[in-house]
């Protein structure tokens, strides 16, 4: 699509709408005369550049990526109006468009029934999340894996809750037998189980968590942030496919998190909170003396804990949504690529004598390190900086990001690997490279010859 002729369209459509409801003067006090925005904006555009190129597929380094260009006109046209989907008195049309979408995502995720919102992230539909564990389960704490998002442990002490990290396995994803373990103590009201972490993009074993949940009355809360649009390859035939097992689990979990802003090609920021049982509305009742009086119907202020949010970013979802639908054949397309390439390079890095796979990526997240001699956590540590900042200051670049590994979890997947005094903190960091831009799969033989070529050149 022709992004400056749709963004043209934008602001004509804008225009047109204005235009009915009369003519206007601006005030003087906002005029800004175009060689004064021309000096500012020069400014502005060369500082822009001092950017990493996220756009491009040798940039493959951290969950980032542009929107999708329908995202843009659908966000900048909405903003143009600049609606509040906190209430139906400040952005109707945008609000309805937001009820749509949050029912598209309930349907991906298997939900009879639901009720859910928008959030301007990730960490705020946690939060909101873990709130209603709260509510429901008062002074009980919530379990969550170790390797989760921090987000867990630091809104649980912003809700006055106890979190209790739980080991995990030797591919990232959290022990059944260590949370049971944790949750014979009584003390445990929540368990949040995470559909691709965003260090490895590992996926805990939500379907055989529900066992759990009945033998100790816990709710389950499935935080699927960045994994959560995986769901459309639950099942697929063909090398992308994934175990459709804790994909199709998260249909009898209590609630769930998704960002659109990662695999649902949006901007920042999108995120979403959905609950199977729409009576947690309850726990959100408020009042407010100047707002609310447009309609009687449920304006979305009345069941979130955020109060002003850009109507913009329902628009821009829904627009996409018409074109690219969270459906196996529409945005699944799009994730099936980057995780093709993620298993192309994992193959392509196992039998490379420069490099070693650090385990085999479940998504789209391919992590690995450079062989270097001595074989220690010390050595490994160094190299991956090595090559991650020489790859940025090639002349031929590319983009890498590098990830923690503990003694602990290093060991069980590598017992060869010296855990030696020297290793920096507890642990070692490896390289880490995020193929959520489907152009990635294009790319991943020249990606994969950069890095060989900067270990070798060590």
């Amino acid at each position: 699509m022709d992004l400056q002729h749709w963004l043209g369209r934008a602001t004509e459509a804008i225009q047109e709408w204005a235009d009915g409801y009369g003519p206007y003067r601006p005030h003087p006090s906002l005029h800004v005369d175009d060689d004064r925005f021309a000096a500012a904006f020069q400014e502005f555009t060369g500082r822009l550049g001092d950017n990493y190129p996220f756009f491009h597929p040798h940039y493959a380094g951290q969950m980032l990526k542009p929107p999708h260009p329908a995202a843009v006109v659908g966000y900048l046209t909405a903003m143009l109006i600049n609606p509040n989907n906190h209430a139906l008195d400040g952005g109707p049309a945008t609000a309805r468009m937001e009820r749509e979408v949050v029912a598209r995502l309930a349907t991906m995720f298997g939900y009879d029934t639901h009720l859910g919102h928008l959030t301007t992230s990730g960490t705020i539909a946690n939060l909101e999340a873990l709130f209603i564990a709260r509510e429901l389960h008062p002074g009980q704490g919530i379990a969550y894996s170790a390797d989760a998002h921090y987000t867990h442990g630091r809104m649980c002490r912003v809700l006055g809750m106890k979190g209790y990290p739980v080991p995990t396995d030797d591919r990232g994803r959290m022990s059944l037998d260590a949370l049971e373990d944790i949750l014979r103590g009584g003390e445990v009201g929540t368990v949040v189980l995470t559909a691709g972490t965003t260090g490895l993009g590992a996926v805990d074993p939500v379907d055989q968590a529900l066992a759990l949940r009945e033998r100790h009355g816990v709710r389950l809360h499935v935080d699927a942030a960045y994994g959560g649009f995986f769901t459309l390859l639950a099942g697929a035939e063909g090398p992308e496919g994934i175990p459709a097992g804790p994909w199709r689990a998260i249909a009898e979990c209590d609630s769930v998190v998704i960002d659109p802003h990662k695999h649902g090609l949006q901007p920042y920021g999108c995120g979403a909170v959905l609950f199977r049982d729409p009576g947690v509305g309850r726990f959100y009742l408020h009042d407010s003396p100047y707002t609310y009086f447009t309609s009687s119907e449920l304006h979305l202020g009345e069941i979130s804990l955020e109060c002003s949010r850009a109507g913009a970013s329902a628009a821009a979802l829904w627009l996409t949504f018409q074109l690219l639908p969270p459906t196996p054949a529409g945005l699944g397309q799009v994730l099936a690529a980057g995780r093709r390439a993620a298993l192309r390079w994992s193959d392509l890095i196992t039998s490379s004598n420069f490099l070693e796979l650090y385990q085999r990526p479940e998504l789209d997240i391919v992590s690995y390190f450079p062989l270097v001699e001595p074989t220690t956590l010390s050595a490994i540590d160094t190299a991956s900086a090595d090559v991650l900042r020489a790859g940025m200051d090639s002349d031929d670049p590319v983009f890498l990001s590098t990830l923690k590994a503990d003694r602990t979890a290093f060991s069980a997947r590598h017992p060869k690997v010296t855990a030696d005094a020297d290793a920096d903190g507890d642990g070692a960091r490896i390289l880490r490279s995020v193929l959520m831009k489907p152009e990635s799969e294009d790319h991943v033989e020249h990606l994969h010859a950069r890095v060989e070529e900067l270990v070798r050149a060590r």
